[in-house]
């Protein structure tokens, strides 16, 4: 049995960050990841300051080395499996048996993208397609580009990318969910709509050239930028009664502080600012809380 103060489910940039911090606070910690990162399969990260076009298994080799500073927080490569018991005195298994038992727990395991069901769409993702304009619209500034969206979501995007570039077509991939004023909208900032079913998407060693339709229409473009259907990392906050949102992230206070006692969540886990800089920040305030908590707990026991 291995006896911890915290345990941290998830190693990206939120589980490191809290784990440096309780580190330096002298809580015995664990972080406990899987090593398959939703960004994995981008060549840089961008937007960290100090570390912009990083790749992010750079990113994670500096970050584990530098926790290896200190001799309270261990690393493990490993999937919880189960949690049970309550604050104070939760118990963890993972994947390989590991038994851990824990005073708080952290859940930083972020979201995960649902299979990419368009052909030719796995091969382009994080090298010419990808979610996020922070993240990546610099590199494809000014560049002729598709958006495949739909709904509200469309709706936010399209002004959102407008300030990389102009010169941009929208997919639908179905019916577009739009009413006839949102779609006067894009006709009247010159943005082509298209609903047919896109039925491949063609590249040349990950780089994008064209959108193949149903219908036969090629649409040439450098880029993509899509809404991917994210699903939490991990199940298991929900199986402790975390209340979540209908997006399914943790609700959370300004702490990281879940409905549960005892529970926490950073990152992409309790937030829908998928930005490496951003988790990292909310994994440090989780961290200071979590350690504020116990060095309470520990004083109010020496009354």
């Amino acid at each position: 049995m291995n006896k911890v103060d915290v345990a941290i489910i998830g190693g990206g940039p939120a589980g490191l960050s809290a784990g440096l911090m309780l580190g330096r606070a002298r809580k015995r910690t664990i972080v406990i990841d899987e090593g398959r990162p939703r960004n994995g399969v981008t060549r840089e990260a961008h937007g960290f300051l100090t570390r912009d076009g990083i790749s992010p298994s750079e990113f994670r080799r500096i970050a584990q080395e530098q926790l290896r500073v200190y001799p309270s927080v261990s690393q493990a490569e490993d999937t919880v499996v189960s949690i049970s018991g309550e604050d104070g005195s939760f118990l963890l298994e993972t994947a390989t048996g590991m038994k851990i038992a824990s005073k708080k727990l952290l859940f930083a395991a972020g979201m995960k993208d649902h299979k990419l069901e368009i052909p030719g769409l796995a091969e382009v993702y994080g090298k010419s397609a990808f979610v996020c304009p922070y993240c990546d619209g610099w590199e494809l500034r000014d560049e002729p580009l598709v958006v495949i969206s739909r709904g509200a979501a469309l709706l936010h995007f399209a002004p959102l990318l407008s300030g990389w570039t102009k010169r941009f077509v929208v997919c639908t991939n179905g019916p577009d969910e739009l009413s006839e004023a949102e779609r006067d909208e894009l006709r009247d900032h010159g943005i082509p709509l298209f609903d047919t079913p896109i039925r491949a998407i063609l590249s040349s060693e990950g780089m994008v050239n064209h959108v193949v339709l149903e219908d036969g229409i090629e649409i040439p473009c450098t880029g993509i930028f899509f809404k991917s259907d994210l699903v939490p990392g991990t199940d298991l906050p929900q199986s402790l009664g975390c209340r979540t949102s209908d997006t399914g992230v943790i609700e959370v206070d300004k702490f990281g502080k879940s409905s549960v006692p005892g529970v926490y969540a950073a990152g992409d886990t309790s937030s829908l600012m998928h930005q490496s800089i951003a988790a990292a920040a909310s994994g440090a305030a989780a961290g200071a809380a979590i350690n504020g908590e116990l060095n309470q707990e520990a004083w109010r026991k020496t009354q």
